[in-house]
């Protein structure tokens, strides 16, 4: 039973870790390197990892410049951020590439706000269908006579918990989120 717990304790746990990531690949009105993380560049007929290519810095709060190691790939890099459409335009200049923000218009933040809970929202629903899944397994466990049925409602009880915790840390996170985006 301690199992069951403790898996739904480590799922809610991936999926919040999951929100920080898809968090801090938004854009808003500051430069994030983070909006770079998982974007691939054909180096040699390889996908590597743009971080694995060239050094990123955010030298400003609207501009991320990308110094490759070898300027060989320098076009190959420049490809690669035109095609992950981040909807800012690379600027070449033979040694490295910058990708200047401009600021993000009013209209633009309450677009990446509904974006951002959107993303909140399918969050929460993995989050429930984890407290579900343990739910059956702990009413599996009880039918099994594995635990007693004063167990499985404190266990339940503890799930539910758990679960509430675990939306009221994705609505922290949204609300953190949010007000990022909307601060000009």
């Amino acid at each position: 039973m301690a199992d069951a717990a403790a898996e739904l304790k480590s799922r809610i746990d991936k999926s919040l870790d999951d929100l920080k990531r898809e968090l801090a690949k938004v854009r808003t009105g500051r430069a994030s390197t983070a909006i770079l993380d998982g974007i691939k560049v054909d180096q040699y007929g390889t996908p590597t990892p743009l971080a694995g290519v060239a050094s990123i810095n955010a030298p400003e709060p609207r501009l991320i410049t990308i110094k490759p190691w070898d300027k060989g790939v320098l076009k190959d890099i420049e490809k690669a951020l035109r095609e992950a459409n981040l909807g800012i335009n690379p600027m070449n200049d033979g040694e490295m590439i910058r990708l200047p923000f401009p600021p993000l218009t009013e209209e633009r933040r309450k677009d990446i706000v509904k974006q951002v809970k959107a993303k909140g929202e399918e969050h929460k629903v993995a989050i429930r269908n984890i407290r579900r899944d343990a739910n059956e397994a702990l009413k599996t466990q009880q039918k099994d006579k594995k635990i007693t049925e004063d167990d499985l409602k404190r266990l339940t009880k503890d799930v539910q918990d758990k679960t509430d915790a675990g939306i009221k840390q994705v609505d922290t996170m949204l609300a953190a989120k949010e007000q990022e985006v909307m601060k000009v």
